[in-house]
């Protein structure tokens, strides 16, 4: 199965999503498990739980993952901001077990003039903590690569790399690259060749095996521009060869890939960018 989504609202309960994505053609997904924009949520209920796990099209979808909230920053220390991340990560990835959802997809933080090296330590450490207070959870955080907007930590692959060496419980971590992300910290991955590199690089220096989820998002802003602007596939600074590189390769075929594009209510352009990556292998049917 190829894996392929978008990120889908799941306004009116999580098992609605499953129902929105499955309708537009998804085999991936990506939900929030509680709003982005607030600090804390309670476990879901038991009903709630049961009918996203069991609903009938849960099987359609391939992959299902999940994205934490915009407010969580694991990146500084001795804050209340801090200790409500703390708090609103251990709560999100609780609502992740429930729903049976293998992977939760986070920005590692900002270090706020810290600096890098103290920002990524105090990442460790948060995440350490986070980790042993919740020991028996089956879910993994995957720390997303970040386009590098002000002091954002993880607009680097050795930055990632630096984290996953120093965590007590490396296994328990996964990676998400977002390409547009990664294009706007200065990868250069818009012809074929230099997506390959990029990747290339990103084996070398991370592990493609840590690899989890791709989103496929085009560029508003320019190669190296440290600027998180998403735009729409053929639309943007990238260009569309790279993705056609993207959904070909062999070593990337088994991971999910998941649209964060703009769009309407109806969900139209992401039929559209989902046909067209599609279209990009060969003999697909």
């Amino acid at each position: 199965m190829l894996l392929l989504g978008s990120h889908i609202s799941t306004q009116g309960g999580p098992s609605n999503a499953i129902e929105r994505a499955v309708h537009i053609g998804c085999t991936a997904m990506q939900i929030f498990v509680k709003n982005n924009m607030q600090w804390h949520a309670t476990p879901f209920t038991e009903a709630e739980a049961t009918a996203f796990t069991q609903h009938p099209l849960h099987n359609k979808l391939g992959a299902i993952v999940a994205h934490a909230g915009y407010l969580i920053n694991l990146g500084v220390e001795k804050t209340i901001n801090h200790e409500k991340s703390l708090l609103s990560l251990a709560q999100e990835l609780i609502r992740c077990e429930q729903l049976h959802i293998p992977f939760l997809v986070l920005h590692p933080g900002s270090h706020l003039g810290a600096g890098a090296a103290h920002g990524i330590r105090c990442v460790v450490e948060s995440l350490n903590q986070i980790h042993a207070d919740h020991p028996n959870l089956q879910v993994r955080i995957a720390l997303e690569t970040t386009a590098g907007q002000g002091s954002c930590l993880g607009s680097s692959f050795k930055e990632l790399a630096s984290i996953l060496e120093q965590v007590s419980s490396p296994d328990r971590l996964r990676i998400c690259l977002d390409t547009a992300h990664v294009f706007a910290a200065g990868y250069d991955l818009s012809s074929p060749q230099g997506a390959e590199k990029v990747f290339h690089e990103f084996d070398r220096i991370v592990g493609l095996h840590q690899l989890c989820v791709l989103h496929i998002n085009e560029s508003k802003a320019s190669l190296g521009s440290r600027v998180d602007r998403h735009d729409n596939l053929g639309q943007g600074k990238i260009g569309l060869e790279a993705f056609r590189w993207i959904m070909q390769a062999e070593e990337l075929a088994p991971i999910p890939k998941i649209l964060e594009t703009p769009k309407g209510k109806d969900l139209v352009e992401d039929v559209v960018a989902m046909k067209l990556l599609r279209s990009f292998i060969p003999n697909f049917l």
